[in-house]
Parts: structure tokens; C-alpha cells; sequence
């Protein structure tokens, strides 16, 4: 294992001849983004206010959108902030003077924002679960290259030393053969129930802007604030954590561009427990109750075991991972509140240099389709063969559930 983590990072660095703006540039008349990066943000809830109160020095927030138009009020008041605010977040996309845009909806609007952003030549620093179901998904991996975009999928791990040193060890052989992976047995979300009624819409929320491209229902509080444990708006926390946790998986894996070859039910282990196999045989067995493994996983080889946790991981036996990353380096991350805001200076400087982050749009991309295809696993109840390099199914019933057809006005731009 090499002794540097920066040259681990320094390999998933590429660097791209990307066209570059005037204002990243900084013409005459202009501050170029190595001064003061311009900003807008899109989702002022509770996410989206932990990032712009993380955002990192030299950025700056100018504009504001939000469905609800009191919450992105609140935020500006808060920081007493002279922002343009927007409650339809193409009015945000259409100013020429910022940089990049940071995406902090919820999970069904997000893919449709994220294209149009990149249409509009902006940077993304999009937050996770990336995606509502996986064809979005590989659609957005393409704008992102279409449109010569820098792209972060706030899988804040992928930036967290303790996370890329522990991943690094695995990938490259530290624990020999590998036996198996042990995950946590996240929950799915639900179909939404038809007996909820109607409730009055708040003045301030643009319902119909909020349910996006999910089918249209009368507003309820229980859709509204509990969007993330139904289907039509979230895979639930397989993709919520699992959006962590799995993306550690693929990453120690060394699957980041690919996926599993085969999933099925667990029946032999506790309730609703889910397996898949690589190609190369590992099978993952997400079985755990959450706990302290959520963002991590367990891998168990010829040489030892290893558990990676958020900004930490323990082996056994001890010590068996020898070159450790400076201590500075993890302590840095330890404060709970500041735990985006390193990850989004990664994207912020990778926007000056056009190369690419760590957390891509094709690795955010991948890891949340791993969680979308459990997802459909632990629904049909059966084993499924998944063929990573197409992106299919061998099963229709499984293949027609990795797309849905948006409601109209919210397709996914061409």
C-alpha cells in the first residue's frame, strides 16, 4: 500500500482540457473563481442550510431557490444575506454570473435540475442519493459529459483519508483472498397509501413544482414531510445510507464504473436480508442491523478482517493496516457539522483546475444504482441476474422497474 494518501487522490485526478468561462478566467471586470467562487444554491432545508453554513472560505452564496419559498426566505434572514431568491429554480439557472450550483432537494427532483444545470454551464455539487431510479441516472452521467461539467455527488466519504486509506488497503489485496462483505441491512421505502386524503396546500409551497416528476396527489403532511419512506420520492435508507455504505462497498471493491452480477433474498438470514456477487465472486451479504455500521462495511479475507466506518475503520488483527494517514488529516473531520465542508472544497478547486473529483457522477451514479437494484431485489423477492456493462436486467418484471415515466412537464431534458 502506498504511503501517500495524496497520491491516491492524485490518481483519481484526471485532468480534462475543459473550455473555460470568462469568469473563470476572471476578465477584465471580472473576479476570477481563485479569489471568490459565485454561487447558488437550490434546496434550503435542513441539508441544504448544514452545507451553506459549511461552505468553504473564498465561496459564497448569491442566489436562492426553494419550492417553498418561506424556507428560502428563513435561510437568507438567518445570515441576514442579500441573496436573489427564486421559488422556480430556472430563474437561478439563468443568471451568467455564477460558478456552480449547489442541488439539495430531495431525491425525485433532482436528476432534472442537475441536467439543466449542466445545460446552463454550470458546476454541480449534487447531494446523495444521486437518483430516483437508474436510467435517470445514466442520463445525467451523460449531460455531465455532453456539457463538460465539473460534478460532485456529495458522497462526502469518497474525501474522508480514514475512508480512502481503508478502501485503498482492500482493493489492492491487503487482506489476500477475499471470503466475504458483510453491509447493513438497510430498509426500502413504501408504496405511497390511497386512503391519505387531501390536506390544504401551505400558501408558501409550490406543490405542484415539489411533486416534480412523481404523479400528481393532493397535498398531505405525511407525503410532504415524510417523502423519504415512500417509493414515488425515495428509495428509502438503501439509498439514503446505502448511498454511503454501498458506495464504500464499490469503492474497496475497486467496482466504482460497474456493479453486482447477481442478487437474490437472503431467506436463511434475518428478515429481508439482501446478497449480490461481483464477477469476480465476492459476495456481499447486507445483513447487520444499522447501528454503527451505516456508511461502512465489514470485509473479511485470508489475512484479516477489516471494518470501515464514517472517518474511521478497525482491523483485526490490529495494526494490520501499517501506513496510516496523518493524524491532522482525520481529526479534521471528527465535528459532525463539518463533515461537507472539505468534500465540497474539493469540487470548488477542481473547478479551477477542470479536473475531476473524487465522487463523479459516474461513481455516484453507480453506487445509488446498486441501491436502486436491491431495492427491486427485496420488491420482487426472487434472485436476479444484473449485466452491469448494459445496465439490464435478464427479468421484464425487474427491467421495467428501472425506469419510470415522468408526469408531464417534468421529463428529463433532452
Amino acid at each position: 500500500m502506498e504511503r501517500s494518501v495524496d497520491s491516491t487522490r492524485r490518481r483519481l485526478f484526471a485532468l480534462a482540457p475543459l473550455f473555460l468561462s470568462s469568469r473563470v478566467l476572471g476578465r477584465a471586470g471580472q473576479t476570477a473563481p481563485s479569489n471568490r467562487v459565485r454561487l447558488g444554491i437550490i434546496g434550503t432545508g435542513n441539508r441544504g442550510n448544514l452545507l451553506i453554513d459549511q461552505l468553504p472560505p473564498g465561496s459564497e452564496i448569491v442566489t436562492a431557490s426553494d419550492c417553498n419559498m418561506r424556507r428560502a426566505e428563513e435561510s437568507a434572514a438567518k445570515r441576514k444575506a442579500a441573496w436573489e431568491l427564486h421559488q422556480d429554480f430556472r430563474r437561478l439557472l439563468d443568471r451568467k454570473d455564477i460558478d456552480g450550483v449547489i442541488v439539495s432537494t430531495g431525491d425525485h427532483q433532482r436528476v432534472r435540475i442537475c441536467i439543466l444545470a449542466c445545460q446552463a454551464g454550470k458546476d454541480v455539487y449534487a447531494e446523495k442519493p444521486l437518483t430516483l431510479y437508474v436510467t435517470e441516472g445514466r442520463a445525467l452521467v451523460k449531460a455531465v459529459a455532453r456539457y463538460s461539467r465539473v460534478f460532485q455527488v456529495g458522497s462526502q466519504q469518497r474525501s474522508m483519508a480514514m475512508n480512502r486509506v481503508a478502501c485503498a488497503f482492500v482493493r489492492n489485496g491487503g487482506l489476500g483472498k477475499l471470503f466475504f462483505v458483510q453491509g447493513a441491512n438497510y430498509t426500502s421505502s413504501r408504496p405511497v397509501p390511497d386512503n391519505l386524503g387531501e390536506q390544504p396546500t401551505p400558501a408558501e409551497l409550490n406543490w405542484d413544482q415539489w411533486l416534480a416528476q412523481a404523479p400528481f396527489r393532493p397535498y398531505h403532511e405525511k407525503i410532504h414531510r415524510g417523502w423519504m419512506g415512500w417509493r414515488d420520492y425515495s428509495g428509502g435508507e438503501m439509498t439514503n445510507w446505502g448511498a454511503h455504505g454501498l458506495d464504500q462497498i464499490q469503492s474497496a471493491l475497486g467496482m466504482d464504473e460497474t456493479g453486482p452480477r447477481e442478487l437474490w433474498p437472503l431467506a436463511e438470514s434475518t428478515p429481508n436480508a439482501l446478497a449480490f456477487r461481483y464477477a469476480g465472486g465476492v459476495t456481499v451479504r447486507l445483513e447487520l442491523p444499522p447501528g454503527d455500521i451505516n456508511g461502512g462495511a465489514i470485509f473479511v479475507g485470508e489475512k484479516g478482517r477489516v471494518e470501515i466506518t464514517r472517518n474511521n475503520f478497525r482491523t483485526d488483527p490490529p495494526g494490520l493496516i501499517k501506513d496510516m494517514p496523518p493524524k491532522e488529516e482525520v481529526d479534521k473531520w471528527q465535528r459532525a457539522q463539518w463533515q461537507a465542508q472539505y468534500h465540497m472544497q474539493e469540487w470548488i478547486d477542481c473547478m479551477k483546475t477542470r479536473s475531476q473529483p473524487s465522487a463523479t457522477a459516474e461513481i455516484g451514479h453507480r453506487s445509488c444504482s446498486l441501491a436502486h437494484i436491491l431495492n427491486i431485489t427485496r420488491q420482487l423477492n426472487r434472485r436476479l441476474r444484473w449485466d452491469p456493462t448494459a445496465e439490464r436486467f435478464d427479468d421484464s418484471e425487474a427491467q421495467a422497474l428501472l425506469h419510470r415515466i415522468p408526469r408531464k412537464g417534468f421529463e428529463l431534458p433532452g
